[in-house]
């Protein structure tokens, strides 16, 4: 059984706004680092509110980081009112855990974005995304980030230092270790919420092509979009871009 942790939250907009938005980040990085959508969506009128996931950013520390136990913990957050989230975005490993919650509870959000989700990593994929995560831990300083990022916003590449600086290795390691069967393919089938991924360029670099999009875009409720000439995070390599994908959605 998963014992869930309480996540801590960010918030941008009027916490009166009658449209509420959850983000969820990926692998190594915090909920500061959604900020992007956290602007526009506030700037649009919403209450958007980003959670650090368990072993991240200044979440508690746990030893189960299975994708159940990252779900378990996205499912239990809710608006202050503990209504349905209106939407609900996660980008990678963010994306896995808020599919398998959507799954198991249709009404915890009346619509999922999926930014270049985690849903499937094959074991050849493991070794690219090994090696972001060990170039991640050694990208410690903002001038590390921009040597490898000349695109991002200042403000990402401050956040990533800050990101990889605070998140348990033990943590990204134990991600990787407990899920040897890394698949919410299931899930994502189960699906019967809108829902609309804004994947990466696969010429760039993306977890969420070819076959896999294909197989999960077979439900009649999945939509998908592609940024091109942008990476994994389309949001800090093209964000007005990945904004508009966004609200078309909508």
């Amino acid at each position: 059984m998963v014992t869930p942790v309480t996540l801590p939250r960010l918030s941008w907009g009027d916490p009166r706004a009658p449209a509420r938005a959850l983000l969820v980040h990926g692998l190594g990085s915090n909920g500061a680092l959604m900020w992007r959508f956290g602007v526009a969506l506030a700037d649009a009128g919403w209450r958007a509110s980003a959670v650090d996931l368990r072993g991240h950013g200044t979440a508690p520390r746990a030893l189960d980081y299975t994708l159940a136990a990252y779900a378990a913990d996205v499912a239990i957050a809710h608006p202050d009112d503990d209504e349905p989230w209106d939407l609900v975005i996660g980008h990678s490993l963010g994306g896995a855990a808020v599919t398998l919650a959507a799954a198991d509870n249709p009404a915890w959000t009346r619509r999922l974005v999926l930014i270049d989700p985690g849903l499937r990593i094959t074991d050849g994929e493991r070794d690219a995304v090994r090696s972001s995560q060990d170039e991640a831990f050694m990208d410690v300083t903002v001038e590390d980030v921009r040597r490898d990022n000349p695109r991002w916003h200042e403000q990402d590449l401050e956040l990533k230092a800050l990101s990889s600086r605070q998140v348990s290795r033990w943590a990204v390691a134990e991600t990787d270790t407990q899920n040897p069967d890394w698949d919410a393919r299931a899930a994502a089938a189960a699906l019967r919420i809108p829902t609309h991924i804004i994947g990466a360029d696969p010429a760039v670099f993306s977890i969420f092509t070819a076959d896999l999009a294909a197989e999960v875009c077979t439900n009649p409720h999945i939509t998908m979009s592609v940024v091109e000439n942008a990476g994994h995070s389309p949001h800090r390599d093209r964000p007005d871009e990945t904004l508009r994908q966004l609200f078309a959605a909508l």
